[in-house]
């Protein structure tokens, strides 16, 4: 799963890098130095020169990191199967600024797994952010849907920010509470 670290990289190759918290979109080139500083559910919280980038995790060979492996469905997998399935990719979501998934930090709001008349499933996400101005909302969002795409059987993806009710810190979990300090 990877875990909180400050461990040094140079790029690989050039890569796809998340401004954070701006959500910015900005390519950094082979060669480039700098730490890591958490590597949680496959993707990447990296300081370059004194900014703090997101590097998805299909791009982990660029750190010289292996991609996690994709996620598996048991043989005859039941609706609840797949429903538990994206529970655990939702689980691989992380803030890149907050240690803690956005499953424990109480941003998932509806998650509706339905079968297609022509066979696989949709799935509907609901969720939120803790800051409504936030810039990283398009890429949880993404990341999101990404995630649960790689689930076998799954047909659609639909992820939604939604702002009603308003995100507290009561909404998360206590371990997202214990992570943060706020216990």
């Amino acid at each position: 799963m990877y875990s909180l670290t400050s461990e040094p990289f140079k790029l690989d190759r050039d890569v796809e890098a998340i401004a954070v918290p701006t959500g910015e979109t900005i390519e950094l080139p082979a060669g480039v130095v700098g730490y890591i500083t958490q590597a949680l559910g496959g993707s990447f919280t990296i300081f370059v020169d004194g900014s703090m980038f997101m590097i998805l995790g299909h791009n982990a060979d660029a750190l010289g990191r292996e991609p996690l492996p994709a996620p598996v469905l048991p043989e005859n997998a039941t609706q609840d199967d797949v429903e538990q399935a994206v529970w655990d990719q939702l689980r691989t979501v992380y803030d890149p600024e907050i240690p803690v998934s956005i499953v424990e930090l109480g941003l998932v709001y509806e998650c509706d797994v339905k079968a297609l008349d022509e066979g696989g499933y949709e799935v509907d996400i609901d969720m939120t952010l803790t800051a409504p101005g936030c810039g990283m909302g398009d890429v949880l969002v993404s990341d999101a849907a990404a995630k649960i795409k790689l689930i076998p059987e799954i047909k659609q993806v639909h992820c939604d920010i939604v702002f009603d009710p308003p995100w507290d810190q009561s909404m998360m979990s206590e371990a997202a509470k214990l992570e943060t300090g706020m216990l």
